[in-house]
Formats: structure tokens, C-alpha cells, sequence
């Protein structure tokens, strides 16, 4: 198990230097044109944190997978976190439109790609927290 909760911190790095090409694939440049500068800047401190966020959770899981599942606070961590990714699945399975990738191949296998992934996360912290000290 601390073998995975390490994989998924190096996954959560990636995920957050994925972030960098965010703006240029969302098209942000002219979608948020027609924001007002508050709006527009709230978005680009929002992913800047949201990948921060998740840049750090990897750090926590790469150097702290044993405390994670080994010591009571880990397991609560891991149970806080496992409900979190969990909700981020349900949020990627009924949230988000079908008709974001439906009919298109990269968004549907990216669509797919995040919710096993988002399943595998969740499931990992919450075994994580399920078994006994």
C-alpha cells in the first residue's frame, strides 16, 4: 500500500505541472476576455493554487506514505483524502456535460483516463485508512 501511495504522489506532481499548459488548451486568452480583470485574474490564482495544492499533496504522499497509513492522524488524513477524491469522481461522472467528450477521442480518453484515476486515488486512501495499525 505504500508503494501505491507513493505512485500517487509522483502522479499528483505530474498532474500539477500539467496545469502549466492549462491556459493555452482551455483558450483561456479569449474565453476570459470578456471578464473583468477580478474574474479573469481569480482564475489564474485559482489553478495557480489548485496545482500548488496538489504539487504539495504529492510531496506529502512521496515522503510521508508510512505516516499516512501507520500512525492514527495519517489514517485520518487518508480518510479526508479519500473522501475528497471521491466526490472529485462523482463531480467527473455527473458534473461535468457528456457533451465536453462525447464524440471527441482526445476528451473522451482524457475523461476516462480521470475518472480511473480519480477511482484509483480514492480507493487507495480510503484502504489506506481501512487497515489496521
Amino acid at each position: 500500500m505504500e508503494l501505491q501511495i507513493k505512485i500517487i504522489g509522483g502522479l499528483f506532481i505530474l498532474l500539477a505541472f500539467l496545469h502549466v499548459f492549462f491556459p493555452k488548451y482551455f483558450n483561456w486568452k479569449q474565453e476570459l476576455g470578456s471578464l473583468s480583470l477580478i474574474n479573469r485574474q481569480m482564475m489564474y490564482v485559482h489553478m495557480f493554487f489548485i496545482a500548488f495544492g496538489v504539487f504539495l499533496l504529492g510531496l506529502l504522499c512521496l515522503t510521508s506514505s508510512e505516516a499516512l497509513l501507520d500512525t492514527a492522524f495519517g489514517k485520518r488524513i487518508s480518510l479526508g483524502l479519500g473522501i475528497f477524491w471521491a466526490v472529485r469522481l462523482y463531480v467527473q461522472l455527473f458534473v461535468y456535460s457528456p457533451t465536453l467528450w462525447k464524440g471527441r477521442a482526445f476528451e473522451t480518453m482524457v475523461h476516462i483516463l480521470f475518472c480511473l484515476f480519480w477511482a484509483y486515488v480514492s480507493t487507495i486512501f480510503l484502504l489506506g485508512y481501512l487497515t489496521p495499525l
